[in-house]
């Protein structure tokens, strides 16, 4: 496999969906261009992660919160011009805030309303996706994940 057909291979990423009282816990983010955009706590699976261990970890570095994972709500599919993303979107019940730090890239976490999020810019359409698969009640159980011993 060449250099190129590596770089061009799907990116495995994470995201959580985190609804407390009709809003949902939400990062402020700086894009690649360096806008601020939002979007769930969401990132890449790390060499050796099971994906709930990513979903938990990204959840905590990018919004100081623990969370318990409830459900899987799917697989989505995002392309940009160079790159192709497999996104695995869970659902999840807050724990509790911590005092970790927040990733350098996260501006801070928000606790939004729908509406204040669809106002507001995305990372991707991926993010509204969940919050409608989440309001639609998709969920799939977690038993469905599976990690080899």
């Amino acid at each position: 496999m060449s250099e190129t057909e590596r770089q061009n291979l799907p990116h495995l990423t994470v995201a959580v969906v985190i609804e407390r009282e009709g809003r949902y816990l939400m990062v402020e983010e700086r894009g690649a261009d360096g806008a601020t955009v939002f979007n769930q706590p969401a990132g890449h699976v790390e060499s050796g992660e099971t994906l709930i261990e990513s979903a938990l970890r990204e959840t905590l570095e990018e919004t100081a919160w623990e969370v318990e994972l409830e459900a899987m709500l799917g697989i989505y599919t995002y392309s940009t011009a160079t790159t192709c993303y497999q996104r695995v979107c869970f659902a999840a019940a807050p724990i509790g805030q911590t005092t970790a730090p927040l990733d350098p890239a996260i501006v801070a976490a928000h606790w939004l309303s729908r509406e204040q999020i669809q106002s507001s810019a995305l990372r991707s359409p991926l993010v509204m996706q969940a919050i409608d698969d989440f309001e639609a009640g998709e969920r799939t159980p977690l038993s469905v994940v599976k990690t080899s011993p």
